[in-house]
Formats: C-alpha cells, structure tokens, sequence
C-alpha cells in the first residue's frame, strides 16, 4: 500500500553531482544502460521526490525467497535478479514522491508517497527471461505489495498469448509455499483469498473492457497488439488506485504493424525526452540498425542475459544459419537484436540456388530422365496476359536424394516483343532456348496448360496436382470435361496459413543442396525475384516487391510442396482440400 510514514525515511535530495548508488554506478559508463541513468535521473527530478532504499533492498532480498524459476535446467531455482532486472525493480519500487488526497474516513486533505513509475515498458531480444520476469513481477505487484481488492488482467494480441506469462505467474505459485498457501489457481483465474483480490486473462478482443479497476496490468508482446484500446480502457479504470502499475513487455516485430511502431517510437521519446512522461520507466536492449549483426560485442549490448540466456553457443549457432540467409538474418535481426524489420525481404541467396542443379542445361533433358518418376504438380495461371507456371516435383527415390524440379512457362505471344522492350529482361531468347513457351493471341490460352497436364499425367506418376481456386475454376471443369482424374486435384490457397510450412521446406532443399532444378534460366529470373512476406509471427510465403516482378515459377514450386506435404490419405488440411 502507499507508504504514509515517508518523512521519516527521506533520502537527502539528489543532485547530478551526487554519486549514484552502486548498483546504478557499475553500468554508468555502458551505453546498453543509458536507460537507467536517464530514469534515475528523471525520477530525482520530480517535485519532492526520494528514494526509498530500505524498500528496494527488501524487495531485491525478498525476490529469490518468494519466486523460483519454472522451465528446463532453471526449474526450482531461486529466481535471483540478473543486473538489468535487478535495476529495473529498484527503480519502480524505490522512486516515490508525495501526492495529494482526500482521506475517505476524514474528508480532509492528506499528503500520499507513492511510486513514481506507475508503467513498465521493456523492450529485449527474446529468451532473455522476458516472460518469467514479467510473471513475477506481476506476483510481486499484486500477491505481496497487494491491497484488498486488488484486480490484475492479463492481456495480449489474442488470450493463447496472454496465457504465456500467465502460465509462468501460475508455475511461480506453484513453485513457491508462500503463495500457493494463500493463491487459489485456475486455468484463467488466481484468487488472493486473505486481500480478495482477483487476477485474470483477458481475450483479445477490444470490447467488455470496460467497468474493471485494474490495480496491476501485464501486458505482453506489444509489437502484436491490433490497436491500444484494452490498454487504454484499462488505464482509465484505474482512476480509483493510487499507485497501479502497468508492466508492458515486448520484442520488436514488424515496420508494417502501426501500433507496434507508435509504442515503440513513443518509448524512444520519452527516453529522449521529446515526451515528458515521468510515470512510465521505458527499457530498451537493442542493436542501432546500422550495428554490424554478426559482431558478438552488439549481441551483448543488446542481450543482457547472454551466457545465461540465451547461451552464446545457441546465437553464434543461429548467426551461422542467417549468414547469406536474407529471411533467417531477418529472423536473426528482429528476434535477437531487437531490431523491427521489413514485412518482406530477399529469399533466396543466388550462389546456393546456382548449385541446386545436375549439369549446366539439366532443365532441358528433365522430363526424359524423370520418366515414370512419382511426382507432385502445381500450376500458377496468369492473369490472362501473364506467365503462366506449371511445375513437376519428383521426390528422392533409392540411388537419387535429390528432389527435382520440372518447370514449364507460358506467355502470350502477341505480348512478348512488349514485354521485352518494357522489362529490358530477355524473355524473347528464352523462347528461343525452350525455356518459354508461347500461345497464339494476347492471352494465355489455358488448353495450351490443360495438354501440359494430360502429358505429364501420361509420362509421370502423378500423385496430386495442386492449384489456386481463384481463377483456376475454368481450368479445372475443362479437366473433368476431358475425363481426367479430378480427385488427384488439391486446392492450394495463396496464403501463409498453407503455403508458410511448404515455403520454409523448399528453403530447407535450396540451403542443403537437395534441389535440382536444372539451371533453368527462367526459374532462375524468378528466384532472383522473390521476396517473402512475413505474419507477425514472422512465417513467410513468396511475395514479389514490384507488380512488374516475375515469381510464378517459384509460387508454383511452393504450392507443388505443400501438395507433396498434404497427408496421404487426403485428409483435408486447413486451406489446402480435395476438390
């Protein structure tokens, strides 16, 4: 509760030329803290400002009695404050400064101390202990400094997320005979029986989120929130308390989510000072975006934790995969650095795709080696002047691990010379070497695709032929009409939920040298130009950065694996069905 006896414990006022405490004075020259100096600095600012030392030393002493670690080689170990959470926790606990209220028993104005930081925003690469943190200082807050009828709520993107470090605070219970003597747990739900006290996941929907009077929030992965509006009609519920507190906790995402980025940019001015908020303590770990990311110096400014976690051993591991990795040093980037990246990004290094073929013009001899071959087809039609892709993808067989990659291209004829003159890209030689294949008019004329599909169905072992319901419906009834096979056909949907596992798989066969696509020069135009496109949760799929870009070929090699990757007793998959 507010402490009411602060004249007796002030702490002499503190200047700029007064020395820090030694727990603050250890990290003043490193720039990874220059958080700290600056908050410390602000909270002295404020008029009638103290710290309270003998409150942050009992807390920091208190903190590994109370909670234990809950996962893997930690569980059961006392939860002993790394520097970066050590620091953090003497600031919230230990700033205060007085206040004005009105006594409910008196009706007579009185002078509160309560804490200065009111909101946590934290900001650190993942695996640093974020999570478990957040949990316990979410105990802390509403368990051991609770009040009677104290409320807590937990909230995320959706309730699955918000569950993560409500899991950790139930571990904690768990885990500690202090709490669990007075905790109640349920799946969704703790009660602090002797305060009355409640503390709650809440979905992420933004309505019904009004009416509560949160004394303690904890709110999760903020680089995902969809908008701030369960933050915000949380904080106006908490007009009543006097001291709340709001624990925000977060790695950095995508540039693409707004609310993400106004978070983030709003943290980085109140550090600056450009946004003077002297109730919200902002925590940022990362690497300057022109910080080179293999440097082992920048994981360890960015990465308070690193040794303990994540180890070094694991990131000098996942530097190794990003190197020459555009998707995997986003990940890298994003994940370990803290750095908000680029929804999309190169997929494909050229140098390991060059070597993913048998002999230097294998595309052209494909078809008669794979003769009789089991495979798996995908097509990817055109907008009617378009190219149009269709693929055969024949998995490794005894003697063979290779997966191979038969690819057939076609363009209206009628457009070609225009196409060549706009995109100064030579796609009137490809014609020429085979490698595109033309149809009369300014059209593609879908028979020309339809006869691909009757001859390879009559040289190969087809198993399944996946394609895009959109636009693909006209091909498709001309196939039933012409009597083939329609159950050998799946619907594949252009979309990360079906194609994201099929794309990291094709990426896995590039990298490990387990694809031959023969060299085919066109196929090779088109990995040039694939980017992928990332969720919030960084998955990805194929995606073109310019209109004018050609990736059909690729899309089409995608879509052939999820249909390679469908179960084989057809069972239907979420976006990927049997006609």
């Amino acid at each position: 509760m507010a402490d009411q006896s602060a004249a007796a414990t002030l702490s002499p006022w503190w200047r700029d030329e007064d020395p820090l405490p030694p727990w603050l004075a250890s990290v003043e020259s490193d720039p990874a803290y220059a958080w700290a100096i600056g908050a410390w600095k602000k909270a002295a600012g404020q008029p009638g400002a103290w710290f309270d030392h003998a409150k942050a030393d009992h807390v920091v002493e208190l903190w590994p009695q109370i909670f234990r670690l809950t996962d893997d080689r930690f569980a059961g170990v006392p939860f002993r404050l790394n520097l970066w959470q050590e620091i953090i926790v003497r600031l919230l606990f230990g700033w205060k400064h007085p206040i004005q209220i009105i006594d409910p028993m008196t009706g007579a104005e009185v002078e509160e101390h309560v804490r200065i930081f009111q909101i946590l925003r934290l900001w650190i690469p993942r695996k640093n202990g974020k999570s478990e943190f957040l949990a316990a200082l979410a105990l802390m807050f509403w368990a051991v400094e609770g009040l009677q009828g104290g409320q807590g709520y937990a909230f995320a993107r959706d309730e699955d997320q918000a569950e993560i470090p409500f899991a950790k605070m139930k571990a904690m219970v768990a885990h500690s005979e202090v709490l669990a003597r007075d905790i109640q747990v349920q799946s969704s739900h703790m009660w602090l029986k002797p305060l009355s006290s409640s503390f709650v996941v809440l979905t992420g929907s933004d309505q019904g989120k009004h009416g509560k009077s949160p004394s303690v929030t904890l709110g999760d992965e903020m680089h995902e929130w969809k908008s701030r509006k369960i933050e915000n009609d949380l904080r106006q519920g908490q007009g009543a308390r006097l001291q709340p507190i709001a624990l925000f906790a977060s790695t950095a995402g995508l540039k693409t989510n707004q609310t993400g980025v106004e978070i983030w940019e709003e943290s980085e001015q109140i550090l600056d000072g450009t946004i003077d908020d002297p109730s919200t303590l902002v925590v940022i770990f990362a690497a300057p975006d022109d910080a080179d990311w293999e440097d082992e110096a920048v994981w360890s400014s960015a990465n308070p934790s690193l040794g303990l976690s994540p180890t070094l051993q694991f990131l000098r591991g996942e530097a190794r995969l990003a190197k020459g990795n555009p998707v995997k040093e986003a990940h890298f980037r994003c994940y370990h650095l803290n750095q908000w990246v680029d929804d999309q990004a190169l997929w494909l290094n050229m140098q390991k795709w060059d070597k993913c073929q048998v002999g230097s013009n294998g595309w052209m001899t494909m078809a008669e080696r794979m003769a009789g071959r089991r495979c798996f087809g995908a097509w990817d039609l055109s907008s009617v002047r378009d190219i149009t892709a269709l693929v055969w993808l024949f998995p490794p067989i005894a003697g063979d691990p290779l997966w191979h990659l038969l690819c057939r291209f076609w363009v209206p004829e009628a457009s070609l010379a225009q196409r060549v003159k706009e995109t100064k890209v030579p796609f009137d030689r490809w014609k020429e070497a085979g490698a595109l294949e033309v149809t009369p008019g300014d059209i593609v004329d879908q028979d020309f695709v339809l006869r691909a599909v009757e001859i390879g169905m009559n040289r190969f072992d087809v198993q399944r032929i996946g394609y895009d319901p959109w636009g693909g419906v006209k091909l498709v009834t001309d196939m039933q009409k012409e009597g083939i096979d329609t159950d050998l056909l799946l619907q594949v949907r252009q979309g990360i939920h079906s194609l994201g596992e099929p794309t990291k798989e094709f990426e896995r066969h590039v990298y490990a040298g387990t694809l031959d696509h023969g060299g085919h020069p066109l196929l090779r135009y088109m990995a040039r130009n694939t980017m992928v496109r990332f969720d919030e949760n960084l998955n990805y799929m194929p995606a073109k950065k310019r209109s004018k870009d050609k990736i059909d070929g690729i899309v089409a090699a995608v879509m052939a694996k999820a249909v390679a990757m469908a179960p084989e007793d057809d069972a239907p998959e979420p976006e990927i069905h049997n006609l």
